[in-house]
C-alpha cells in the first residue's frame, strides 16, 4: 500500500534527512494513525539502526529485543546488554560502523514502552545524544510514540539532560475527509461522499482502520464485519487503544465515558462531579493527557471563563464503541445494516456529524472566506425568557460578524420547518443580549446537501455543504 496524503509531514522529514546537522525529531499522534508507516515509508526501511518498544513488555525483554535489532543490523556480534547505557553505546558503535555517506537515520519506533519504571532508559539515551549524537552532523534520530503523555512530559518538557534537545516535532493528526476519499479511492473502494463521511462517523480518519474496508461491501456491511460480526476485530479496540497509550487508563476511560454521555460536552466541575476524580493535578493531567491524543477537543464558552471550558469526545470511534459496542447488549451481527433508522442510531448521527464538522473548521472557514480574518472559536449555552438555547459553533470574526453555526446532518437538502425557524430566532435573540452591539450575527447551517429554499429559507444567512468539508 502507497503512502497517500501526508505531504507536508513528508517534506519536513525529507529536508531534515537533507540538512547538514543533527536532528532529533518526534513524531507523535493517537495511536494508529499511521505514524510508523510514515516514517517507514519517507525513508523507504533504508535505516541503519530501527528497534521498536515491546507493549507491556519488562526491561530485559526491551533490551533483548533492542540486542535482536543490534545484530539485525549492525556487521558484528552485540552480546546482550544489562543496561540501557551500555545498549545505546553499542548503537554508538554500530552507527560508527555504518560505510554509507549522508545522514545516518536511526528510527525508535514506540519510545514510550521502552522506558519501563526503574530501568534508567531515559540516561541511556540523554548519553548517547548529548555524548555523542549531538556533535555529529550526519544524524538524524527519528523516534514515534502513541503515549503523548509520555512524549510531552519526558521529551518536550524534559528538566533534566534532555531539556530542550528535541529539534523538530510532527504531531500526525487523523486524516481530512479528502485524505480518506483519496485513501479509498486508492484502495478501490467506491463510496458516495456521504458514504465515506457515515464511514468517518465510525473510524474517524484513522488509516488502520481504513484500511480494513472491504472493497466491494456496503459502508454498513463493513462496519458489521469489523465491529459486530462473531470474531469482529474492533470489536474490542476501545479498551486496548486506552490500555496501550495511558499507563493508568482507567481514569481516562472514566472521564471519557462520563464525556460520552453528554453531547454537548461537560465542564471541568461537570467531570469531577461526573467521576468523583479530585480536582488538581491529577485531574489536569489527565485531560491534556486525552487532548494531545486526539481523543477530547477542548473549546471555550462565548463569554466565559477558561474553567467553564467544554470538554467534548472527539475521537469518532470512542463515542462510536461507547454508545454500541462497550454495552454488550448488540448481539446482531448484521446490526448497523438493520438499525439504519432507530432513535439510539440518529441521536448519534447527530453528535458524530457535529464532531466531522468541528474537525473541519479550517474547511468551514474557507467556505466562508475567512480563512485570513482572525477568529475566536467558542461553544454558547444560555437562555432568554426562561427558555434554554445552545449554539453548537460560534465563529467571532474580526471583521464585525459572528457565525452561528448549527451542523444537521441529512440525506437530502435540509428543510427548515416553521418550528425550527423559530428556534432559530429565539437563538439568535438570546446569543443577542450577550454580543457586541455592533457585531452582525449570521445564522450558518452546516449540512451536507445544503438547506432547501422554502418559506423559512431566508433564516440562514450562510451555508456550508458536505463538499465544501472535502475541499
Amino acid at each position: 500500500m502507497r503512502l497517500v496524503g501526508r505531504e507536508d509531514e513528508q517534506r519536513q522529514l525529507r529536508e531534515y534527512a537533507a540538512a547538514d546537522e543533527p536532528d532529533f525529531v518526534v513524531v507523535y499522534g493517537r495511536r494508529r494513525v499511521g505514524k510508523t508507516f510514515l516514517v517507514r515509508e519517507v525513508f523507504d526501511d533504508r535505516f541503519t539502526f530501527y528497534a521498536t518498544g515491546l507493549m507491556g513488555g519488562s526491561k530485559a525483554e526491551q533490551l533483548a529485543e533492542f540486542n535482536r535489532a543490534l545484530n539485525r543490523y549492525g556487521t558484528r556480534e552485540f552480546p546482550p546488554a544489562a543496561d540501557w547505557l551500555t545498549a545505546f553505546w553499542q548503537l554508538r558503535d554500530l552507527v560508527e560502523a555504518d560505510p554509507r555517506l549522508g545522514k545516518k537515520v536511526i528510527f525508535l519506533d514506540e519510545m514510550p514502552w521502552m522506558d519501563t519504571p526503574k530501568s534508567k532508559f531515559l540516561m541511556g539515551l540523554e548519553a548517547f545524544w548529548n555524548g555523542w549524537a549531538s556533535g555529529r552532523a550526519d544524524i538524524l534520530l527519528v523516534v514515534c510514540g502513541s503515549a503523548a503523555a509520555w512524549i510531552t512530559r519526558k521529551l518536550f518538557r524534559n528538566r533534566g539532560g534532555l531539556y530542550n534537545r528535541v529539534t523538530h516535532r510532527i504531531w500526525l493528526r487523523p486524516f481530512t475527509l479528502q485524505e480518506t476519499e483519496a485513501l479509498l479511492a486508492a484502495r478501490g473502494i467506491v463510496f458516495s461522499r456521504l458514504q465515506i463521511a457515515e464511514t468517518y462517523m465510525v473510524f474517524g480518519g484513522i488509516p488502520h482502520y481504513l484500511c480494513q474496508l472491504e472493497r466491494g461491501l456496503s459502508p454498513a456491511q463493513n462496519v458489521d464485519r469489523l465491529c459486530f460480526a462473531r470474531g469482529a476485530p474492533l470489536r474490542d479496540e476501545f479498551d486496548q487503544l486506552y490500555a496501550s497509550v495511558f499507563a493508568q487508563a482507567q481514569r481516562h476511560v472514566d472521564v471519557v465515558e462520563a464525556i460520552g454521555r453528554k453531547n454537548r460536552g461537560l465542564t471541568r466541575d461537570e467531570i469531577i462531579a461526573a467521576t468523583r476524580l479530585t480536582d488538581g493535578g491529577s485531574l489536569s493531567r489527565v485531560l491534556d493527557e486525552l487532548e494531545r491524543s486526539d481523543l477530547l477537543r477542548r473549546y471555550y464558552g462565548f463569554g466565559k471563563r477558561e474553567r467553564d471550558s467544554l470538554y467534548q469526545l472527539s475521537d469518532p470511534f470512542s463515542h462510536f464503541a461507547l454508545r454500541f459496542l462497550r454495552s454488550g447488549a448488540v448481539t446482531d451481527e448484521n446490526y448497523w445494516a438493520n438499525d439504519d433508522t432507530s432513535g439510539a442510531r440518529n441521536a448519534w448521527r447527530g453528535y458524530a456529524f457535529e464532531q466531522v464538522c468541528l474537525a473541519h473548521l479550517p474547511q468551514i472557514k474557507a467556505k466562508l472566506g475567512i480563512s485570513g480574518v482572525a477568529t475566536t472559536t467558542a461553544s454558547w449555552l444560555g437562555q432568554r425568557d426562561g427558555q434554554k438555547a445552545q449554539i453548537d459553533l460560534v465563529l467571532a470574526r474580526r471583521d464585525g460578524v459572528i457565525n452561528l453555526c448549527e451542523m444537521k446532518f441529512a440525506d437530502r437538502e435540509y428543510e427548515i420547518t416553521k418550528a425550527y425557524a423559530d428556534r432559530l430566532r429565539q437563538q439568535r435573540w438570546a446569543f443577542a443580549d450577550h454580543a457586541p452591539k455592533s457585531a452582525a450575527l449570521h445564522t450558518t447551517l452546516v449540512t451536507p446537501y445544503g438547506v432547501k429554499r422554502n418559506i423559512h429559507w431566508s433564516e440562514v444567512q450562510a451555508e456550508v455543504t458536505l463538499d465544501d468539508l472535502f475541499a
